[in-house]
């Protein structure tokens, strides 16, 4: 059966302003939309890092006993969870195998590779 979430938890957790940590959650799949629509915002045309912001926002469902994860929870996260974050969007969103010419251990990546990109870039 094809899975469209994972469960994940964090290497720290999210310590929300009540002192409470939030490490478990679940993260779907990514669709167009999610990574479209936040080009339009403000503070991705100010601030191009904050796609990874809006974009884990829209595609985390449940962190621990929090009501809703936005914008302000992602970037209340420590580094290391966010950097977590980013390569399980990465594991779950890309696909397994690249579409490529080259042999696999003729392929050089780039520091981009392991971050978010917009639709289209390579």
């Amino acid at each position: 059966m094809f899975s469209t979430e994972i469960d994940f938890i964090l290497p720290k957790g999210y310590l929300d302003p009540d002192g409470v940590l939030h490490a478990e959650g679940v993260m779907r799949l990514a669709t167009a939309a999610d990574e479209i629509l936040p080009l339009k915002d403000p503070r991705v045309q100010q601030n191009p890092a904050y796609l990874t912001v809006i974009v884990l926002a829209r595609v985390i469902t449940r962190l621990g006993s929090l009501g809703d994860v936005n914008t302000k929870v992602v970037e209340g996260m420590f580094a290391s969870d966010l950097n977590y974050l980013q390569k399980l969007y990465e594991q779950l969103n890309l696909d397994e195998e690249p579409v490529t010419s080259e042999p696999v251990a003729d392929r050089q990546f780039d520091e981009r590779s392991q971050a978010f990109r917009v639709v289209g870039e390579r």
